[in-house]
């Protein structure tokens, strides 16, 4: 046996094996979550002005001084949510090793986890990796609801975790305020920490609300939230991240972060500083071109067998495998690549008590129109 004893049972991300199948046959992608165009040209410029006076170097560890106060000032602005900018807000890289460090800063061997199935997988990844066990709770289709009951008896002992991802990938989910304040009182009543996955806080539809769990009575003191500058501003590939907590949670952050990255890349922190000042001005036509792409492949997904599942947030659509298909996901998804020239998601991977994952497909809709239509057209041709 080659590696840890902790490693042994990780599977190869999901991503990894359809985005080198897509390639393999020159498949119209829709499974990897990320926009196939580029963000906002005026960050670029504010990168490249940073680069040009000399902003090149290390970044203070905790991240740079404008960029932290812009992030508070943005929680204060939107959410009423008062972040000291030195000593509760680290800037990561990306919002992946922001719940990496935060889940091995606070998990210990033993500890239980609470994750909501389907789960965006580096949650389960990182708990087994902290030495933790994780413990799932359903969010059944069509609405993908949790049962209140379900979530109180996950609950033992040895929790000492539950991680939330809302909006929610993958199934789009925007959770209620009902659904929030009853996870926030279990988790004070059972003194649990909660991991807040905030990532597509901006990007939300049909007038859906972004309620942020820090926000409710009694949770700032418990809550550890993560976001990403990369899913707001369309630039997934600079991981830009950044997480919010009291100082002492933010404290055991930090001491994992530094030893994992330390630092994050200079001229790009300058330049989230300066995106997050045009928020205000960014935000309506952000929103407006993923909801309307949202529109495009609901509208084209019902001309195919492949039922959607209406998103509220996020860039992803979770839709049903057609009834005349004897194939679970994974064989489908893999069939469709290899004969169909199209990549999904098989979401079964992302699920561990329930066998819902193995009826639906994952797509994501932060492409290009023409790849939209070009990718259903290809899904409409199964039968």
């Amino acid at each position: 046996m080659i590696g840890a004893n902790r490693i042994q049972d990780l599977p190869v991300s999901i991503f990894s094996t359809m985005g080198k199948l897509a390639v393999e046959h020159n498949a119209v992608n829709l499974g990897q979550g990320f926009p196939d165009f580029d963000g906002p040209t005026w960050i670029f410029d504010s990168a490249y002005d940073a680069m040009k006076s000399g902003k090149n170097q290390y970044a203070p560890m905790n991240g740079i001084l404008s960029l932290r106060q812009e992030i508070s000032n943005v929680a204060k602005k939107y959410y009423g949510l008062e972040w000291d900018f030195n000593s509760e807000i680290t800037i990561t890289a990306g919002a992946t090793e922001g719940l990496f460090s935060a889940i091995n800063a606070m998990i210990d061997d033993g500890d239980e986890v609470i994750l909501f199935e389907p789960f965006y997988d580096s949650y389960q990844a990182d708990v087994i990796l902290a030495g933790g066990i994780p413990v799932y709770v359903t969010l059944k289709k069509p609405d993908f609801l949790f049962d209140f009951e379900e979530l109180e008896k996950a609950i033992s002992s040895k929790t000492k975790m539950i991680i939330v991802n809302n909006p929610h990938n993958p199934s789009g989910k925007v959770f209620t305020k009902e659904e929030l304040v009853f996870i926030s009182e279990l988790a004070k009543k059972n003194n649990l920490l909660v991991l807040s996955d905030e990532v597509y806080e901006f990007l939300l539809f049909d007038n859906a609300k972004h309620i942020p769990i820090a926000t409710l009575p009694g949770m700032q003191e418990r809550a550890i939230t993560v976001s990403s500058c990369g899913k707001t501003f369309g630039l997934t590939g600079w991981k830009i991240g950044f997480v919010y907590a009291k100082p002492e949670f933010t404290s055991a952050i930090q001491k994992v972060h530094q030893w994992t990255t330390f630092a994050v890349n200079t001229p790009g922190q300058h330049a989230m500083a300066f995106a997050f000042t045009q928020l205000e001005t960014y935000l309506p036509d952000f929103r407006k071109v993923y909801e309307d792409k949202r529109n495009l492949i609901i509208k084209l997904l019902a001309e195919t067998d492949f039922k959607a599942h209406t998103p509220l947030g996020s860039y992803f659509i979770m839709v049903d495998i057609p009834k005349t298909s004897k194939l679970n996901d994974i064989d489908l998804a893999k069939e469709l690549v290899i004969k169909y020239g199209v990549a999904t998601i098989p979401p079964s991977v992302f699920y561990n008590k329930s066998d819902e994952g193995t009826t639906m497909l994952r797509l994501c809709f932060a492409k290009n129109d023409n790849t939209l239509i070009e990718g259903v057209n290809k899904l409409k041709q199964y039968r």
